[in-house]
């Protein structure tokens, strides 16, 4: 799956792992209402372009699995900072990744 890897030199594979580092640090530094969502920039690092093939429950099993997803973070995370900020947009916060994952 990853001969792709063979082929590159020691400065390429360097470029590719701190590219890789770079969206990992993001994605693990989401925060608020950024860890409600899926992350297509992350996958899109991958040398295998497929489409996701997603499915997405219906809403009530949708709220109900977010209910649990937050439960976890106080169980996970009781002492992490509470923030009661509203959502803001997708669209600032796709700008914002794409940022820090090609810094």
């Amino acid at each position: 799956m990853d001969e792709d890897l063979d082929s590159l030199s020691r400065e390429e594979l360097l470029v590719e792992i701190k590219k890789l580092r770079s969206a990992i640090r993001t994605h693990r530094d989401s925060s608020g209402h950024d860890l409600c969502w899926h992350h297509p920039d992350l996958w899109s690092l991958l040398p295998e372009k497929v489409k996701p093939e997603i499915a997405v429950p219906e809403w009530p099993q949708f709220l109900r699995g977010c209910i649990h997803y937050r439960q976890s973070l106080d169980e996970q995370l009781p002492e992490a900072p509470r923030m009661n900020g509203e959502y803001e947009g997708r669209l600032e916060t796709l700008e914002r990744n794409k940022r820090n994952v090609m810094a």
